[in-house]
C-alpha cells in the first residue's frame, strides 16, 4: 500500500504486515529481508517506510501491569499514548515526557526518543524507560535495560527502529494532582528577550515558544513563550476541586480535503503570524488550561497535515549548542525572513544536557519549522542545513525527510559509530528504512 509519514512526503509503495499480537511478530519477521516497524505513522518523513516490509505494530496494544506505588507501567509497544492518558490520568498519573501529539505508540516514542516541553528538566522519554524487550533478527527476544544488554538498550533508544522490533517496555509514569495546567504566557519583542525568558524560567517544568519566523529588523525573533506546571487542587476554582481530573472535552475540527497548493504562501503565512501574535498578546498572563489543550493543541484539528496540499510538507528541526544558539538562531531566522518562505508552525524550546548513542537532544535550543514540499522551500532548507552545521548543531531524525547523508554525518559523528555497531551486530541487512538507506545508517 502507499504509505508516508505525517508530512506526506515522501510516499512509497510498501508491503505491510500486521501481526495480531506480540507472539505473532517473530513469525511475521522470519524469512523477511530488511524490515522496519511502524506505529501510528507520526514520524514526519521516511523513517517508517520500507518497500520490502513494514511491520504494523498496532496489534500489540495491551497494558500488561501497573504498580501504583512506583508508577511503573508495563505495556506492549503498540499502545497509544492517548490511551495511557485516558486510563491513568484519572488515577493521578501522567507521562513524564510527551511529544506534541498523543497519537503515537510507545515503541515509536522510544525509537525516536521523543522529548517535550520539559526536556530542560526531565530529559527525553528514554530517561524514563526501565526496560524494553527487543526482538532481534535471530528470533530471540532480549530484555534490555541500563544493566542488562545495556549497549543494545542505548542503541535502541533514539535508534529509529534500526536495532530490532520493540515488543514491550516498562515506563515510569509521574504523579499529578489534577488534569489542569497552570499556564503563563509571556510576549518577547525579539530573539534576545525570548532567550532571556527561557533562561530566567529554567525552574518552570514546561516551557515552549511560538516564534514569528518572518519578523524582521528589531522584531526578529519575536515570540510568545508559554510556561506551564501541573496544577494542584488548591489552584482550581472551588467548583472543580471535588473532581480535579475532570476537564471539559475540546471541540474537534477536521481538515476534510487537501488545501490547494497556492493557499500556503509567504503572504498567507505572514498574515497568519501577525494574527497569531496579536491574539497571543490578548492572552498574556496566568490562567488554567486543560492538559489536552496545553500539550496537544494541534490534536484538536484532525488531518491538519492536509493544509499543505497534496505534495505534503517537510519539517526541519535542529538543535544548537547553548554557546552558539543565539548566533545560530539569528542566522536561521534572517535566512528564513529574507527568503519570504516562512513557517507558521515555528516552535522554539530549551533543551537540557543529554548523552546517548543517537538521540537528538543536546543542551541548547531547538527550532522546529514546517515548509511545503516544493522546490523553493526545499532549497531554503538546504541553506538552513549549512547554517546549523556552521554553528555546531544537529538534526532530529524523527522529523527528517530530505536531509543528505553528508549533512547528517558532518553534524553528528555518532551516526558513523551507530552504523558501525549495526554492522558489527549484523543488523543492517535485517532492519532498514528509506531514511536509513538515504542517510547511511
Amino acid at each position: 500500500m502507499l504509505l508516508s509519514g505525517w508530512g506526506r512526503f515522501p510516499r512509497a509503495d510498501c508491503r505491510v504486515l500486521r501481526p495480531a499480537n506480540a507472539a505473532a511478530v517473530p513469525d511475521v519477521l522470519a524469512g523477511q529481508g530488511a524490515a522496519i516497524a511502524r506505529g501510528m505513522g507520526r514520524s514526519y518523513g521516511d523513517s517508517a517506510l520500507n518497500p520490502a516490509a513494514v511491520i504494523d505494530m498496532r496489534g500489540l496494544s495491551r497494558l500488561l501491569a501497573f504498580d501504583p506505588e512506583t508508577g511503573l507501567l508495563e505495556a506492549e509497544a503498540g499502545v497509544v499514548l492517548g490511551d495511557i492518558i485516558a486510563v491513568f490520568l484519572p488515577r493521578g498519573w501522567f507521562p513524564p515526557v510527551t511529544p506534541g501529539t498523543r497519537f503515537v505508540t510507545l515503541g515509536g516514542m522510544i525509537a525516536a526518543d521523543v522529548h517535550g516541553k520539559n526536556h530542560h528538566g526531565a530529559g527525553s522519554i528514554g530517561s524514563h524507560i526501565a526496560w524494553l524487550d527487543l526482538l532481534g533478527a535471530d528470533g530471540e527476544v532480549r530484555r534490555c535495560s541500563p544493566t542488562e544488554n545495556a549497549e543494545l538498550f542505548t542503541l535502541t533508544i533514539g535508534g529509529m527502529g534500526l536495532t530490532g522490533m520493540i515488543l514491550r517496555c516498562a515506563l515510569r509514569l509521574m504523579p499529578v494532582a489534577s488534569g489542569w495546567i497552570r499556564q503563563t504566557q509571556i510576549a518577547a519583542p525579539d530573539l534576545d528577550a525570548a532567550l532571556a525568558v527561557f533562561e530566567a524560567n529554567m525552574a518552570s517544568p514546561y516551557s515552549v515558544a511560538w516564534i514569528d519566523c518572518l519578523a524582521t529588523g528589531k522584531a526578529l525573533g519575536r515570540s510568545l513563550i508559554t510556561l506551564g506546571d501541573h496544577a494542584a487542587p488548591d489552584d482550581l476554582p472551588a467548583e472543580r476541586r471535588a473532581q480535579p481530573f475532570a476537564v471539559p472535552a475540546r471541540r474537534r475540527l477536521s481538515v476534510p480535503i487537501d488545501a490547494p497548493g497556492w493557499a500556503l504562501n509567504g503572504i498567507s503565512v505572514k498574515a497568519f503570524n501577525a494574527l497569531y501574535h496579536a491574539r497571543g498578546l490578548s492572552a498574556l498572563g496566568e490562567r488554567l488550561v486543560s492538559w489536552d489543550s496545553y500539550f496537544y493543541p494541534l490534536d484538536a484539528v484532525l488531518h491538519w497535515n492536509r493544509i499543505y496540499g497534496r505534495q505534503g510538507f517537510a519539517q526541519f528541526q535542529c538543535v544548537l549548542p547553548l554557546a552558539t544558539s543565539r548566533a545560530g538562531l539569528q542566522a536561521l531566522l534572517e535566512a528564513i525572513s529574507a527568503a519570504g518562505t516562512g513557517s507558521f508552525l515555528a516552535v522554539l524550546k530549551r533543551m537540557g544536557p543529554q548523552e546517548s548513542a543517537l538521540s537528538f537532544p543536546m543542551e541548547g535550543y531547538t527550532l522546529a519549522l514546517d515548509f511545503p514540499a516544493r522546490a523553493r522551500p526545499l532549497a531554503l532548507l538546504e541553506r538552513l542545513d549549512r547554517i546549523v552545521l556552521d554553528h555546531g548543531g544537529r538534526f532530529y531524525l524523527a522529523k527528517d525527510s530530505r536531509m543528505k547523508a553528508d549533512v547528517l554525518h558532518a553534524s553528528d559523528p555518532r551516526a558513523a559509530a551507530f552504523r558501525e555497531r549495526r554492522e558489527a551486530l549484523g543488523l543492517v541487512r535485517h532492519f532498514s528504512s528509506l531514511q536509513s538507506e538515504r542517510l547511511g545508517l
